[in-house]
C-alpha cells in the first residue's frame, strides 16, 4: 500500500478551526488517529507559520490563544521534519508560498494539500500534485 507524502497549507488548518463539519477537519481527525495511509511533513518555515496565522484566527474567535500552541505541537509530533536545504524562488504565483514548495521539493511530497490549488500548479515539476481536502479524501478512499 503506498503511503502519501502530504504537506498541508495553512488554509486547511484555518478551515479546521473555524468548522468541525468539513473536509478539513476530518484531514485533520484522521491525522490524529495516525492515519497510516498518508504522512505528513513540515519544516521550521511552516510549523512558525501555523503558529502565526492560527494565533491571528483564534484571537479574532475570541478563543484563549493557548490552545494553538498544543494544537501545532500535537501536528508535529505525528509530522515528518525536513530540513530545507534549496531555496526555490521566486517561483510561484504567490511567492510567500515558496517555502511550502521548498518543503514538497525536499521531503519529495506527493499531494500539497490547500484549498488554493492555482497557487501551486508549477509544483508539479517537483512531482508534487495540490489538491483540495475533499479531492485528497476521495484520494485515500475516506469518501467516496
Amino acid at each position: 500500500m503506498k503511503i502519501y507524502r502530504v504537506i498541508l497549507d495553512t488554509n486547511i488548518l484555518v478551515s479546521a478551526l473555524r468548522s468541525k463539519q468539513g473536509a478539513s477537519y476530518r484531514l485533520l481527525e484522521l491525522l490524529r488517529n495516525r492515519d497510516e495511509r498518508w504522512q505528513i511533513s513540515v519544516s521550521t518555515a511552516l510549523i512558525l507559520e501555523y503558529e502565526a496565522v492560527l494565533k491571528r484566527e483564534i484571537h479574532r474567535q475570541g478563543r484563549d490563544m493557548s490552545v494553538i500552541d498544543k494544537f501545532v505541537d500535537d501536528i508535529v509530533s505525528v509530522a515528518n521534519r525536513h530540513p530545507i536545504f534549496y531555496l526555490l524562488r521566486p517561483y510561484l504565483k504567490d511567492a510567500d508560498d515558496d517555502f511550502i514548495l521548498e518543503l514538497a521539493f525536499s521531503s519529495s511530497a506527493d499531494y500539497i494539500v490547500t484549498y488554493n490549488t492555482g497557487n501551486f500548479t508549477r509544483a508539479k515539476l517537483f512531482g508534487a500534485d495540490a489538491i483540495t481536502p475533499k479531492n485528497f479524501l476521495q484520494k485515500i478512499g475516506e469518501i467516496p
